[in-house]
């Protein structure tokens, strides 16, 4: 049990309200590392309800749709760029994607996207981009999908850059051949600092692997509550640059974003490494236990 604060109440510093105190678990993750290996720890999480709420990027969410309707394959980091563009083969750090993925994947989303419209038409549904990912996650209806494991258990995936990625094309296209879909990014800005706002009297914690987007958007939305309990970031990125990817916890607290009596840490390290270690001796085996 941590230290009892010093501002604390009373009533807060009594061990059965102490014991009482729930945490929830911000879990931030870049599209990378759905792609090259962590989704299954991720998944794990999410199916077992140990994570609260999810931010990620575009390719966090399609790549873990597209895996669900065929395979990604092992490359090397040193295959010419030019030769597996001839052969219809994309690159992501040493795996392949063949175009045909993405063929498929458009197969499946654009009915989609049109039901979307069609529901906004007809039943005045606004969409955001929160809402849009669980239903994609419920029509994937796959087990090893984190977008399915998160609808169904409730658990809402933030995605404010949800068009930077072949979603983003798709939904492009569809502007074209079917115009009118709106997706409200306001509302989720509401949602997504008000998971933070109204956790109440329960502590936030921080999980953030890699950095970008989902980095700033969780510690953003804890500003709003005076800053998170706990962080842990994990990511390669150094502060030199001036980046918030690089930023050490201390910077976020000088913001506000996390609070400054905690204790958090920064594992520099490659997140595909670390963090299936932290899963394992953490959350798994106190789920096993």
């Amino acid at each position: 049990m941590e230290p009892v604060a010093e501002d604390a109440t009373e009533e807060e510093r009594k061990p059965s309200f102490r014991e009482s105190v729930k945490c929830k678990i911000f879990l931030g993750f870049t599209s990378n590392l759905i792609s090259s290996g962590v989704r299954e720890s991720i998944r794990f999480l999410v199916e077992h309800r140990m994570v609260d709420v999810l931010v990620t990027t575009a390719g966090g969410i399609e790549e873990d749709l597209i895996k669900c309707l065929c395979p990604t394959y092992m490359g090397d980091f040193a295959l010419p760029g030019a030769q597996l563009r001839s052969k219809g083969l994309n690159r992501i750090g040493n795996l392949l994607v063949p175009n045909e993925n993405y063929c498929k994947f458009e197969d499946w989303v654009v009915p989609v996207l049109d039901q979307l419209l069609v529901e906004q038409t007809q039943q005045g549904i606004v969409w955001t981009p929160s809402k849009v990912i669980a239903r994609l996650g419920r029509e994937i209806n796959h087990p090893s999908s984190v977008c399915y494991w998160a609808q169904k258990n409730g658990i809402p995936i933030y995605c404010p850059a949800l068009t930077d990625g072949s979603l983003g094309d798709m939904i492009y296209f569809q502007s074209f051949r079917n115009p009118g879909l709106v997706i409200d990014i306001v509302q989720d800005i509401r949602g997504m600092n008000n998971e933070a706002v109204r956790a109440g009297l329960s502590k936030t914690g921080i999980i953030v692997l890699g950095g970008g987007v989902p980095k700033h958007h969780i510690c953003n939305a804890n500003m709003m509550r005076n800053g998170a309990d706990f962080s842990v970031f994990i990511n390669t990125a150094q502060e030199f640059d001036g980046s918030d990817s690089g930023a050490r916890p201390d910077e976020a607290i000088s913001w506000g974003k996390i609070r400054g009596d905690s204790d958090p840490v920064k594992v520099h390290c490659d997140a595909t490494i670390a963090f299936p270690l932290l899963v394992a001796e953490t959350f798994a085996k106190r789920f096993h236990n």
